[in-house]
């Protein structure tokens, strides 16, 4: 009986769901509640339910599901609530991912740090792109293998036993007290992953966190596919794509749009492409400089994804060690470079470098011509031999369109990749695919890339390379529309608030191509101690996007995005962006990023209020 219901409630909410459930990338902060981003969408889901209230005016009203759809929606929370009742389950043991291998790595981090022992049974054969051996020797994960019949049979174990079966149903299982972690692999889909038992729930935030961090929740175009799936009780039908032209349109783009000789590659999320980019690197060292250390030099205050990531890799892998970049304000990139890789030299360690240009919040540039002498400088080390040469990893997120790879550009000499965040200017905001493209030096790493991209299971799914198919042709004049837009804008704020502290590209950079869309605001303030200052600037702040979300609710959102095709986007990067970054090197100033198509004037005019009111 309580199964039917469910299955029934389910079918009506897929019939009145709201239309941002299937199309929306990023969260919406005005409800979103960080401390009980994992809880409270499904809380009051299961009120609904109750009541028996599948309308659409009161789904609309539900929080935000965790913090971005990279980690968890709506409708893969409704299927993880969905497969969980149907298996007498709490809903948090149940856990979808777009990639069907990243589960088995997350169990396995888990058990390195704790020094567990781990076995992975499997019925018929294990996904072709699971390396057991590269698993072991790069990532540095240990697991016993072995292939068995059916999982009842299944023994104990003096560790964690992981269960993989490949199944055409969702929510079908026999849960045998014996395994610790069902993985249920469906083809075009993803995975689902089951904690079994109260011993193992210690381990739902760290696999949670490897979903944030390393890959992404099933993607909700391929949740609503598994919801309707468990709602019929019949197998999946797997939908048909065109996935062969789309990914042919979308690579074609791709070179086109960064003049990369390179093929590109493209992940389910920038921050599936950049763990791709960790291990690839990671691989290739341990390769062809066995036993040195690989060294990630990373600015501390950039966005928190890439902070934590690189750590988390670190974390992991014993030679693997972190060295703060500092780059923006008085600390310049090149100049920070050049004194972090002259130190990494004389140790005779690997360098591999990861920074945004323009810089975040800061929108801040290097010199190039500097920045590129600096990478093409030979160093020695302390016994005098010749160093390690660097390879420079370009997040290149919020100018996508500059070329710094093609024959004859800035970086074309030097070991240099390119990556981007797709759920902003490629898609429009209309999906999380990310993508990166090398120059010609950088062909056997993007191999390695290549490698590590597969066998994590990460590739952009069918749906994302639709929808980057179909945005991409027009990403060049929308970059090119938001930037007037945000140039018109922060112009207007210069002169109208003149005390305010604006980080913008001049007018210089703009010319040679840097036109990103997105600036980072520094409030004027006042009080008699620092303290009293900064609580008013952020009281300020706070005021600030209140009035223009709530003047413009159908433009202004306070939301983390960049690049989305029509209003803007208003937040604090301390408390979104870099949200895991240490607090001293967090940002409490407004970021705002515009679109081409808003209502430039109705904004004017809102701000103007705004400074008349302080």
């Amino acid at each position: 009986m309580q199964d039917t219901k469910m299955r029934n409630y389910i079918k009506e909410v897929l019939k009145n769901m709201p239309t941002d459930w299937l199309s929306l990338t990023t969260h919406r902060l005005d409800i979103y509640n960080e401390s009980l981003a994992k809880t409270q969408f499904l809380d009051q889901f299961e009120t609904l339910y109750n009541n028996n209230n599948a309308e659409t005016a009161a789904l609309k009203k539900l929080p935000t599901a965790y913090d971005y759809i990279r980690l968890g929606h709506p409708l893969s929370c409704i299927l993880e609530w969905g497969i969980a009742k149907a298996t007498n389950l709490k809903s948090e043991n149940v856990i979808s991912f777009s990639s069907k291998t990243v589960p088995i790595l997350a169990i396995l981090r888990k058990n390195l740090l704790e020094n567990k022992n781990t076995r992975i049974l499997y019925t018929n054969a294990l996904p072709p792109f699971f390396d057991a051996e590269i698993v072991k020797r790069v990532y540095g994960y240990n697991f016993e293998l072995k292939q068995v019949d059916k999982a009842e049979n299944i023994s104990e174990f003096n560790g964690s036993t992981i269960f993989i079966s490949q199944n055409d149903a969702i929510g079908t299982m026999d849960l045998n007290p014996n395994i610790d972690f069902f993985i249920n692999l469906h083809e075009q889909l993803g995975s689902i992953l089951i904690v079994n038992g109260e011993q193992n729930e210690s381990y739902i935030s760290d696999i949670q966190h490897v979903r944030r961090r390393e890959t992404i929740a099933m993607t909700p175009a391929d949740c609503l596919t598994a919801l309707k799936s468990l709602v019929v009780q019949t197998a999946l039908e797997n939908p048909k794509t065109n996935v062969a032209a789309d990914k042919t349109s979308v690579l074609d783009s791709i070179k086109g749009i960064t003049g990369s000789p390179t093929t590109p590659l493209v992940a389910s999320s920038g921050l599936s492409i950049q763990y791709a980019i960790m291990m690839g690197l990671i691989h290739d060292a341990l390769e062809k400089h066995k036993g040195k250390a690989i060294k990630f030099i990373v600015p501390p205050n950039c966005y928190g994804g890439t902070n934590d990531q690189a750590r988390r890799v670190a974390a992991c892998i014993d030679n693997v060690e972190i060295v703060d970049l500092l780059v923006d304000g008085d600390n310049e990139m090149v100049r920070s470079i050049d004194t972090v890789l002259t130190k990494i030299a004389d140790e005779d360690a690997i360098p591999y470098i990861i920074a945004e240009i323009p810089t975040n919040p800061r929108v801040e540039v290097p010199d190039l011509q500097q920045l590129k002498a600096i990478l093409s400088k030979k160093r020695k080390t302390a016994s005098g031999e010749t160093a390690i040469d660097p390879v420079f990893i370009l997040d290149q997120t919020f100018c996508p369109d500059y070329h710094f790879l093609g024959e004859g550009e800035i970086l074309s000499t030097v070991r240099a990749i390119s990556y981007a965040s797709g759920s902003k200017f490629p898609s429009g905001g209309k999906c999380t695919a990310g993508y990166v493209v090398g120059n010609t030096k950088t062909k056997g790493l993007m191999e390695k890339i290549d490698l590590h991209l597969s066998l994590c299971d990460n590739e952009a799914t069918a749906i994302q390379y639709e929808i980057l198919a179909k945005q991409l042709p027009s990403m060049n004049q929308r970059i090119d529309d938001a930037y007037d837009n945000t140039r018109e804008f922060v112009n207007f704020i210069h002169e109208t608030l003149p005390g305010a502290k604006i980080n913008f590209v001049s007018d210089e950079l703009a010319d040679q191509g840097f036109t990103p869309s997105v600036f980072s605001l520094d409030l004027p303030t006042k009080g008699n101690t620092d303290a009293e200052r900064e609580a008013h600037k952020r009281a300020l702040n706070l005021k600030l996007i209140n009035l223009m979300i709530t003047e413009i609710p159908n433009e202004c959102k306070f939301c983390v995005s960049y690049g989305q095709l029509k209003g803007s986007y208003w937040t604090i990067p301390a408390t979104s962006t870099q949200g895991t970054t240490k607090e001293g090197d967090k940002d409490y100033i407004v970021r705002v990023s515009l679109s081409g198509n808003m209502d430039l004037d109705r904004h004017k005019k809102v701000f103007l209020e705004f400074v008349e009111k302080i």
